[in-house]
């Protein structure tokens, strides 16, 4: 098998994900990608013509955020015409799931140069999303609107999820909030010594004007006291119908563990940012990094998906894990970095006491949480923030992995290369 090497990771800064408020909200969703493309384009001095694919994931395909992104962003960014584009999703793992893609186009031998990442503008969707809904028109996802598969398996809100999983596991809201906490707490640390500077491009309009160089959604005056005055974000989807007529969102998940006493606990304190942004990976050949004078800063030692129950939804990351450990070969022990998204504090809190892993090597620079989740982006913003933590630290392995709406989980172990 060939290896898959990674020569660079981009990413922009993450802008609050409100119409209007944000400062990349104004973007077209296809200019945001094309910022990203770009950037990989010029810091490596690519012939975008030898680019066999450039795999993108976005989770939110409705309105402008629809259509080939992947193609039409690399258009944008001034790309050959030879070079292709895919766009793909598998909600929150989408950007995952495309560099996994990508990955295993390089090491089957198919393909030597190739662009994954993910975009998202939850500015935008959120906004249109609402429209729609006024207009009596469902923006589709996770099964709402399909009575079959409901029956089947129910799906309900994420965040009443997060407060189920919370209570069957006995996981207190104070050490939900210690997590949100430390999360913040990490990456203001992060970003005062600057270590996501080298993954982390401006922003610029058509005449070079700076449209967004920082990141907008951190508040690194968080306390525990300041968290435990919030009230919980998602009490009002318990009693709430998941569709006309239909269950409320408590219901749903009772359908299948009746005995579970849902406590609302997760707010927006302890729950993954809404931003909006974009990132992307530059994945080569041995052959063809050598031949062109690239030089690798990593390598994809495997790859992998699963899925886990549908109903609750956020549980895959453990098994994600433990799958792709298994596939390469390496224990936990192994692992010098773990960049496990925030999607809720519950979330990588299960995740940590599951796999009975140290604390301190689990999102060391804070997570959505403190910094936001920008969907299909966040999945190649986490490598990118994964590889840059090894060469700061000299580690070896790192390993990423995010929950998926559908109970899904995408995971990648990845090696810094010596330089």
């Amino acid at each position: 098998m060939a290896e898959a090497y990674i020569i660079d990771a981009v990413r922009t800064p993450r802008s609050i994900g409100k119409m209007g408020k944000g400062a990349l909200s104004t973007m077209h969703p296809e200019h945001l990608a094309a910022t990203v493309l770009e950037a990989l384009k010029d810091r490596n001095h690519l012939d975008t013509a030898d680019v066999d694919d450039v795999i993108w994931g976005v989770s939110g395909q409705i309105g402008l955020q629809a259509g080939d992104i992947g193609r039409n962003a690399a258009l944008d960014a001034g790309y050959d015409v030879k070079a292709g584009g895919v766009t793909l999703n598998r909600f929150c793992g989408s950007g995952l799931t495309a560099t996994n893609l990508g990955a295993g186009m390089i090491m089957s031998g198919m393909h030597d140069l190739v662009i994954t990442g993910g975009s998202e503008m939850l500015s935008y969707i959120n906004y249109y999303g609402q429209k729609m809904r006024d207009a009596g028109v469902g923006a589709g996802g996770m099964g709402v609107g399909n009575p079959r598969l409901q029956a089947k398996h129910p799906q309900s809100n994420q965040g009443v999820c997060a407060d189920a999983i919370a209570a069957m596991e006995g996981i207190s809201r104070d050490e939900l909030e210690q997590l949100g906490v430390e999360s913040q707490k990490r990456a203001a640390h992060a970003i005062k010594e600057g270590r996501f500077a080298k993954s982390t491009i401006v922003v610029r309009d058509d005449e070079g004007n700076v449209i967004l160089d920082h990141e907008e959604y951190p508040r690194p005056d968080t306390t525990a006291e300041g968290l435990a005055q919030l009230k919980p974000a998602f009490a009002m989807f318990l009693d709430m119908p998941s569709q006309p007529e239909g269950k409320t969102y408590a219901e749903l998940i009772q359908q299948k563990y009746p005995d579970v006493a849902i406590e609302p606990m997760h707010h927006v304190g302890i729950s993954s940012g809404v931003v909006d942004g974009a990132a992307a990976i530059l994945l080569a050949s041995k052959e063809y990094a050598e031949k062109h004078g690239l030089k690798p800063r990593g390598r994809i030692v495997a790859m992998a998906e699963t899925g886990d129950c549908p109903t609750l939804m956020l549980n895959a990351p453990g098994p994600a894990a433990r799958k792709v450990l298994e596939k390469a070969g390496l224990t936990k022990d192994d692992i010098d970095v773990w960049e496990v998204n925030e999607a809720f504090a519950v979330v990588v809190e299960k995740f940590i006491r599951d796999l009975g892993i140290d604390r301190a090597k689990v999102n060391p620079n804070g997570g959505s949480i403190a910094l936001g989740h920008p969907i299909a982006a966040t999945g190649p913003m986490l490598i990118g923030t994964a590889l840059d933590e090894l060469e700061r630290t000299g580690g070896r392995y790192a390993l990423i992995t995010m929950c998926a709406a559908g109970g899904m989980a995408p995971a990648i172990i990845i090696e810094r290369v010596e330089s």
